[in-house]
């Protein structure tokens, strides 16, 4: 489980400062450089044995507690690019608490390298009790994030903490949801493998560009890769990821294109709700638009135990952890602003071939862990001495870059089914999907709208599609009656259809019933008559 408090809250701190002009000028000497040459380092460094790093961050910056940490900040006016009209700035994290792995940065002029090195008088060390006579001279970094000529006082995109990074859309300006570059036995049996990015070099833009080029090295025990990210920050941010994966020995399971989100309680799942707040998350489902052109909506919950969904295709068209649900009034949250945080969508590019969109969900007692992690997993194992290539394209958005002609799913609600006003003599769960769009709303009243549901255990019942005319659109309901005592999760699915043609995206949920003893309470709470 992933620990959000540093991860996220480092990145808004330490950044919030607003820069003035000057160059990072502490260099080494120059190496050549380019994609083809750090893909060749990757795989060299595949061919030997996995190294760990031999230096962490000193004792000292390793015992920083959260403020002190926090009041480490980099000095604006020293910022990679600060003395350019380049469109860019970089500025350096600090080694320190959980972030004690090093790091090593490079700039990259006209296809020449050289490793920016570290100088304690970047630092303003604040109110963390270091001083400058406290740290070796050949210190490193932890990490980066940058800021674009559009607003220099904020971030466009920041890299910390082993491979993990988040951007921005410039239309909400808020960080939220993670993605990775790579993920190795997540949710298995054992421990998860997280690579991490050892060196960065980032390609100085010219006049007032508008894109900025990254290069990663990557390395782990079982792999080392080379990455290259084209970001162009705007509303969308989108980011052009280009990787090259060389196994060192075999993976269960392999993530591509990891996404890391937080979901806590929400309209469809209140196991958590024990705040104030009567929705708190950064995502509220998975989308997922498949190779054969179907659109699929997965809700996410905060379940009670690790769950491992796992839809099949074939080059997939894109996935996502969305967040849909933009109504303040949801979360009333207005120091995290959930509203605001930012959706993100993988566009693959190219025929990523067999394999499934892997969802994990993990259980969370709050919000300061991210449990909602989502993949490509190919159906092809990596092998040693291979090479893997995968291309894909990052949406940073508040919606899904593509639109659809079919109506999609804007809320899921869960709770008892039963008829009102009747006395329920047997336990079932009540789901209400609301949808929007499409054709829904030009719908003439008396058409027959069928809604076309499944489970994978239980007896479906009470079934309605009818117009709700608050959203012009269509509410759909219906009851599972479970027919045995089993807690194991049931698989629902259902869409919308008029005249044999689908109207909406296909919803789909695993729904955990309540044990035995849950059934009977919650049905004595309703003043039940039981069989």
């Amino acid at each position: 489980m992933i620990h959000r408090r540093d991860l996220l809250k480092s990145a808004l701190l330490l950044s919030a400062v607003s820069p003035t002009a000057h160059l990072l000028a502490a260099q080494s000497r120059p190496a050549t450089f380019s994609y083809a040459v750090l893909k060749g380092q990757a795989r060299a460094l595949a061919a030997s044995a996995y190294e760990p790093p031999r230096r962490l961050a000193p004792e000292k910056l390793q015992r920083l507690d959260y403020d002190q940490y926090q009041s480490l900040r980099f000095r604006p006016e020293r910022a990679l690019w600060a003395d350019t009209d380049g469109g860019f700035r970089v500025q350096f994290y600090h080694l320190g608490r959980t972030f004690k792995e090093p790091v090593r940065m490079h700039e990259v002029v006209n296809g020449e390298a050289r490793e920016l090195l570290y100088r304690a008088a970047d630092y303003d060390f604040g109110r963390s009790g270091i001083t400058a006579r406290d740290l070796p001279a050949d210190l490193s970094y932890a990490g980066f994030h940058i800021q674009a000529q559009t607003n220099w006082a904020s971030d466009v995109m920041s890299f910390l903490g082993a491979s993990y990074f988040r951007a921005i859309s410039n239309d909400t300006r808020q960080y939220g949801i993670s993605a990775r570059a790579l993920a190795f036995d997540t949710a298995i049996n054992g421990p998860e493998e997280f690579p991490r990015f050892t060196s960065f070099w980032f390609e100085r833009p010219p006049s007032n560009a508008r894109t900025v080029v990254i290069y990663a090295m990557l390395d782990s025990p079982s792999a080392a890769g080379a990455y290259r990210f084209e970001v162009t920050p705007g509303s969308p941010q989108v980011m052009e990821v280009d990787a090259a994966i060389y196994p060192r020995k075999p993976v269960e399971r392999v993530g591509i294109a990891p996404l890391t989100s937080m979901f806590q309680c929400g309209e469809n799942d209140r196991r958590m709700s024990n705040d104030w707040r009567p929705e708190i998350h950064d995502s509220d489902g998975l989308s997922i638009l498949t190779g054969n052109g179907e659109w699929i909506w997965r809700p996410v919950v905060n379940p009670q135990g690790v769950r491992v969904s796992s839809y099949m295709d074939e080059n997939p068209r894109g996935f996502g952890l969305m967040q849909r649900d933009r109504v303040f009034e949801h979360y009333q949250d207005d120091g995290a602003f959930y509203d605001r945080r930012p959706s993100l969508w993988i566009e693959p590019k190219g025929a990523w071939g067999k394999g499934a969109v892997q969802l994990v969900e993990l259980p969370t007692p709050d919000e300061t862990h991210d449990n909602i992690v989502a993949f490509w997993n190919p159906a092809a194992k990596l092998q040693p001495g291979s090479e893997l290539l995968f291309a894909y394209r990052m949406h940073w958005a508040t919606q899904t870059p593509f639109s659809s002609a079919l109506a999609r799913v804007v809320a899921t609600r869960t709770g008892i089914g039963g008829v009102i006003g009747q006395p329920r003599r047997y336990y079932s769960g009540r789901f209400a999907i609301d949808f929007h769009g499409g054709e829904l709303a030009t719908i003439l009243p008396g058409a027959t709208v069928e809604p076309v549901i499944s489970a994978s255990r239980g007896q479906v019942e009470i079934t309605s599609a009818r117009p709700l005319r608050s959203i012009d659109g269509f509410r759909a309901m219906f009851d599972v009656r479970l027919t045995d005592e089993s807690t194991d999760p049931i698989d629902l699915r259902l869409f919308l259809k008029k005249n044999g043609q689908p109207l909406t995206e296909t919803w789909m949920y695993q729904w955990t019933p309540p044990g035995p003893r849950e059934r009977r309470d919650a049905l004595m709470a309703t003043g039940a008559r039981l069989e």
